[in-house]
């Protein structure tokens, strides 16, 4: 077996615990459901009483919540350190993003370059980036897929975005300049499909649709963010935001400010950068000054991922298969972490008994 009987001893006790307070639950509510309904009063119970309960029943609620994020979650697991594949020739990485497939697409400073990764690690393709009919190269600061699966990059210098499209009458593909902006950094794209840019010095994220001949379609903006950085698609078809001074702001599918994290889970971020989102609805954001990457939950407090190893982590993305990866700038590498647990014990629970830990071995 792979713990230790301190540990199987922790797991049945909060087993029992959890299945404790579902009976107990259940058996009240069994109880008070008919009374609460054919009765006119509440009886001998008080005011006060049903607050203190609504409290406590909110915080148990919340340790539960908890509780469930820290068996599924893990920390400080690396398992993979790439190096930049432009190596120290032009600078560090930067922007990355992680396709469906679990491709990884990376940027890096200073360089005119798109790289292409497959596990485990290896380019896979390489894109210059280059504009054919001038001759001229660009700096792709981040990058993202469209919904129709073609890479897109945010090109400060030149405030534009960028699409690669495979399928011009260029042998080697073609770069299409979309839009014009003031300094756009962070790219991403939301549940319906629209591209999303953070506008550094304006202060604004930009959303539109392309249609087929590349044009912007039902384009809109939100005003008056601090130092918008890295953008990221957020639950229910909304978007996450890291502003350069402090927060990380969350938005609806309407353009609705939803939540501030910073005050949401009262957390203090020293400089927040890339920003992420997974399946389940959680948003995660890596902390260039602390050094920290932290995960936040739709339910829950926030779960620290990454405490140490990072120097100066710029953009992340996570994939399907629970691995996030972290472009390090600081030493110019990708570092690649597993972040969700899987199951390798099973809780056997008949009802009217009391829950049991069978231990099962790791998969060779």
């Amino acid at each position: 077996m792979d713990y230790t009987l301190e540990d199987a001893q922790r797991k049945e006790k909060l087993l029992k615990t959890v299945y404790s307070l579902q009976v107990k639950s259940g058996a009240t509510f069994q109880k008070a459901s008919p009374l609460l309904s054919n009765h006119p009063g509440l009886g001998m119970v008080t005011e006060d009483q049903v607050h203190q309960l609504a409290e406590k029943a909110k915080g148990i609620c919340h340790d539960l919540d908890n509780i469930r994020n820290h068996l599924h979650f893990r920390q400080d697991d690396l398992v993979q350190q790439i190096p930049n594949p432009n190596g120290n020739r032009y600078g560090a990485v930067r922007g990355i993003h992680c396709s469906l497939d679990g491709a990884v697409y990376v940027t890096s400073e200073n360089a005119p370059r798109l790289h292409i990764l497959k596990h485990p690690g290896h380019t896979f393709q390489s894109l210059p980036c280059l504009e054919w009919k001038k001759k001229e190269t660009f700096l792709p600061e981040d990058v993202t897929l469209t919904r129709a699966g073609l890479v897109a990059v945010t090109d400060m210098v030149s405030g534009t975005v960028r699409i690669f499209n495979n399928h011009s009458k260029f042998s080697k593909g073609e770069w299409l300049s979309i839009g014009k902006f003031s300094a756009p950094r962070g790219i991403g794209t939301d549940g319906s499909g629209k591209i999303l840019v953070a506008d550094y010095t304006e202060g604004q994220v930009h959303s539109f649709a392309l249609d087929r001949a590349f044009k912007m379609q039902a384009a809109r903006s939100v005003s008056n963010l601090q130092g918008p950085r890295y953008v990221s698609p957020a639950p229910e078809g909304g978007f996450a935001v890291s502003e350069e001074c402090g927060d990380v702001k969350v938005f609806s599918s309407a353009h609705k400010l939803v939540s501030s994290i910073t005050s949401k889970y009262h957390h203090h971020f020293g400089n927040p950068a890339g920003i992420c989102s997974d399946n389940e609805g959680n948003i995660l954001v890596a902390d260039e000054q602390h050094q920290k990457v932290h995960l936040f939950p739709s339910s829950g407090s926030p779960i620290c991922l990454v405490s140490k190893g990072l120097q100066r982590p710029a953009g992340i993305a996570c994939s399907t298969q629970g691995l996030l990866f972290v472009a390090d700038s600081g030493d110019n590498s990708i570092k690649v972490f597993k972040y969700r647990v899987q199951p390798y014990y099973s809780a056997d629970v008949t009802p009217g008994d009391s829950p049991t830990v069978t231990p099962r071995r790791r998969a060779k």
